[in-house]
């Protein structure tokens, strides 16, 4: 028995193999396969260069991980990179914690990113190293703009952490050299919330008036013990760098051992070795300065003494110089006053009489008729003004008084409101004057005045077609003779 397979014939188009399965759309397998990555891996933790990093305007970072012979891409939400321990850089090597997951709308996987931390040392510095170049070619380390440090502060504000050796050490030192008033402002020195917690710890001091209840202090110590990179790289931040370099308040950086550098110590107002040598770049020696003033004063004294015993020589050899008595010294100026006393009477008569003589000889010039001629003069030269610019005077003003009639015709014979023989006058409804045929609109009702009275009319509208004229009625013809008909006569 034969089938109808045997029958087919050689090269035949084969026969589509029948399933039962329903097909899958596009969308179905994609979501399919997100639900299977989230299931199957959830949270894994890489590491890898970063390369293509690409800050969205909303916020979110989006960027590739890769090694030698792979790649994935992975995307930061907006409120994950602030919190990163490390800001993505291009070229970075980092490990990274998050999720797997797949982007339906290209079939591709990611890693949504939570968190992100520098692979090694090495990453670390070279990141630093980046950022120390770019503050740097800002003027951020600019020697010019450190401020100069309080020679004595009476109060001295310590961010650090509350416990440890480290505030302690602060507090002994500063005890011992200069007592005066600490403000500690409590912080997290190693981790992610460090940076910012030190920034507004800064900011808060900086905020604070010298009048109020908790008075502003004259410096700051930011100080930490040593650790390693990883541990300091707090203090490295580019917003707590940039939040030292603007804070009003003189800054001593005391983060780590000598060896130990981090970035505020670039741009911080000084920088000390250890927390301990901050406390004594900050505080004089009180005992020191004690001395200083001792010797100071013991120097003082003896210069008053050899002072007074100079004056007290000068004045024993200006005194054998002098008479045994002092009324030696007044007799000779006693007896010039006593002259100078009796001639000043008859000075005084002789100045009177000659001054009297003078007053005299003036007097004797002086009369009415000096006054009287210098008047008659003037009189005269203003009669002789007035005779000549009387004339010329009303000249000028017949001049310009034909001028002004003329102009005063001819004003009047273009004003608007008395129209001329053969012009008129259009006027709104509102008695204002139309000078423009475009402020007209149809059906406006308007007032054409003439220069013998006014008639009121409408404006009928825009290229309205002028009124037919009728045409001339023809002459009648005259009438034919009847045909036929001759002369009577």
């Amino acid at each position: 028995m034969t089938s109808d397979d045997d029958y087919a014939f050689e090269g035949a188009a084969p026969q589509p193999v029948r399933d039962n399965n329903p097909p899958l759309s596009i969308s179905e397998l994609s979501f399919a396969l997100k639900r299977t990555l989230e299931e199957r891996f959830g949270h894994v933790r890489l590491r890898g260069e970063i390369s293509k990093v690409n800050r969205h305007a909303s916020g979110h970072v989006y960027l590739t991980l890769k090694d030698d012979k792979s790649a994935i891409d992975g995307v930061i939400w907006k409120g994950v990179v602030r919190g990163l321990g490390v800001q993505p850089e291009t070229g970075l090597e980092v490990i990274v914690t998050g999720k797997i997951t797949s982007y339906p709308a290209r079939s591709s996987y990611q890693i949504v990113i939570e968190s992100m931390e520098a692979a090694g040392a090495g990453a670390l510095l070279a990141q630093l190293e980046r950022l120390k170049v770019k503050l740097r070619d800002e003027g951020l380390f600019d020697p010019a703009k450190k401020k100069a440090l309080p020679t004595f502060p009476a109060t001295i504000g310590v961010i650090t952490s509350p416990t440890g050796a480290v505030i302690r050490d602060i507090l002994h030192r500063i005890a011992e050299r200069w007592p005066s008033r600490v403000i500690v402002w409590p912080v997290v020195v190693q981790g992610d919330a460090a940076s910012s917690q030190v920034a507004n710890a800064i900011r808060g001091f900086d905020a604070m008036t010298p009048d109020g209840p908790i008075p502003r202090p004259d410096l700051l110590i930011v100080a930490r013990g040593g650790g390693s990179v990883e541990d300091l790289w707090c203090f490295n931040d580019e917003g707590l760098a940039r939040t030292v370099a603007a804070a009003r308040i003189p800054i001593i950086s005391a983060v780590g051992h000598e060896t130990d550098t981090t970035l505020i110590d670039f741009v911080s107002d000084r920088r000390a070795p250890t927390p301990t040598g901050a406390a004594e770049i900050a505080t004089p020696v009180l005992a020191d300065l004690r001395w200083a003033l001792s010797d100071l004063e013991g120097r003082l004294s003896r210069a008053g003494a050899r002072m007074l015993e100079d004056r007290r020589t000068r004045l024993r050899a200006a005194a054998r110089g002098l008479p045994a008595r002092p009324e030696d010294l007044l007799a000779l100026p006693q007896q010039r006053l006593d002259l100078a006393a009796s001639r000043l009477g008859s000075g005084l008569h002789r100045n009177v009489a000659v001054h009297e003589r003078q007053l005299a000889a003036v007097a004797g010039r002086l009369s009415r008729g000096l006054l009287d001629r210098a008047i008659e003069r003037r009189g005269d030269r203003l009669a002789a003004y007035a005779d000549r610019f009387g004339p010329a005077m009303k000249r000028r003003l017949d001049r310009d008084e034909t001028r002004l009639a003329a102009l005063s015709r001819a004003l009047s014979t273009l004003d608007p409101k008395r129209p001329k023989p053969g012009f008129a006058r259009i006027e709104d409804a509102e008695g204002a004057m139309i000078a423009s045929a475009a402020a007209l609109s149809p059906g406006q009702t308007v007032r054409i005045v003439f220069g013998d009275g006014a008639k009121g009319a409408t404006i009928d509208g825009e290229g309205a077609a002028p009124r037919p004229v009728p045409a001339p009625k023809p002459a009648p013809r005259p009438k034919a003779a009847p045909a036929g008909q001759g002369d009577l006569f």
